[in-house]
C-alpha cells in the first residue's frame, strides 16, 4: 500500500523537483509539459560601430550605464567575440519595425561590425562574418530575406552599415536578396511606396524607406522617388521575396499536416 501510495504521488514530486519556470504566474503550481519548443531566432541585424577600434566597440557594448548590446562583434582584424547568449534577447535594434513585427530585438541575432562607417569593410571581418552566419543558419534556419541592415529596420534613426557594406557578395552565399541589374521594368501601375511595404520596410517616413532601401541594394544614399529602373529593382526583390518564402510555406504547411 505504501508503495502504491509513492507512486502515485511520484509525478507530483518530479514537477516540485523540476526547475522554475524564468516567468511564472503568481500562485500557480508549475506541472511542466514536454510539448514545447525553444524559442529560436528568425532575423539577423546587421550593425557597424562607428568606432575606431574594437576595444571601444566592445567597451560601449558590455558598459551597464549605455545599455546596448549585440550578440555578436566582429573586429577588422577576423576576431569574433560573442557577448549575449543566442537565446537571449540582446538590447541592439532599438525602436524597430519589419513586415509589420515592431520589436525585432525578440526575434533577432544581433551582429556588430567594427567599422566607423567611412571605410571599406575589411576581407577577414567579412570572412568572419559570412562563417557565422553560416553558423546561424545552420543552427536556426534562418531564411535568407531575413538578413537585414539596422538602417532597414530603423531607416528614420540609423543608416548602418554603409553603404559601403558587401550586401551583393553576403546575399551570393544565400544571406540576403538580391537582383542583378538591370531587371525587366515594373508592370504599369506599380505603386513603389506598396512594393516598399510589402518587402518589409516602415513606410511611415516614406523618404526614410526609400533611403535604406537605396543604401542596401544600390550602395546609395538619396531620398528622392524611385526612379523608373530602381522600381525594376524593387518589383525583381519583390518577386525574389515571393520564391523565397513558398517553399518555407509549403514546408510549414506539410509539418501541421503531419501533426
Amino acid at each position: 500500500m505504501m508503495l502504491r501510495g509513492f507512486v502515485l504521488l511520484l509525478p507530483a514530486l518530479l514537477a516540485a523537483c523540476a526547475p522554475l519556470p524564468a516567468g511564472q504566474g503568481r500562485g500557480a503550481l508549475w506541472q511542466p509539459s514536454p510539448n514545447f519548443d525553444q524559442r529560436r531566432p528568425n532575423f539577423v541585424i546587421l550593425h557597424q560601430t562607428t568606432n575606431d577600434n574594437v576595444e571601444r566597440a566592445l567597451a560601449t557594448l558590455t558598459d551597464p550605464q549605455r545599455k546596448v548590446s549585440a550578440h555578436y562583434l566582429i573586429g577588422r582584424d577576423g576576431r569574433l567575440m560573442q557577448l549575449v547568449d543566442e537565446a537571449a534577447r540582446a538590447w541592439h535594434a532599438g525602436e524597430s519595425r519589419w513586415g509589420g513585427m515592431s520589436d525585432l530585438n525578440s526575434a533577432s541575432i544581433g551582429i556588430e561590425l567594427d567599422n566607423t562607417g567611412e571605410e571599406e569593410f575589411a576581407e577577414p571581418q567579412i570572412l568572419a562574418l559570412l562563417a557565422l552566419l553560416d553558423e546561424l543558419r545552420r543552427r536556426h534556419a534562418i531564411p535568407a530575406a531575413n538578413h537585414l541592415a539596422h538602417g532597414d529596420v530603423a531607416p528614420t534613426r540609423k543608416v548602418d552599415p554603409s553603404r559601403r557594406f558587401p550586401w551583393r557578395r553576403l546575399a551570393a552565399q544565400g544571406f540576403g536578396l538580391w537582383c542583378e541589374a538591370p531587371p525587366a521594368a515594373a508592370p504599369a501601375g506599380f505603386d513603389a511606396l506598396l512594393g516598399l511595404q510589402a518587402l518589409g520596410y516602415d513606410v511611415a517616413v516614406p523618404a526614410a524607406a526609400r533611403a535604406a532601401f537605396r543604401r542596401h541594394f544600390l550602395a546609395q544614399d538619396a531620398e528622392a522617388e524611385l526612379a523608373p529602373d530602381e522600381q525594376a529593382l524593387l518589383y525583381c526583390l519583390l518577386q525574389r521575396k515571393a520564391q523565397r518564402e513558398m517553399p518555407a510555406a509549403n514546408g510549414a504547411m506539410a509539418t501541421e499536416q503531419r501533426k
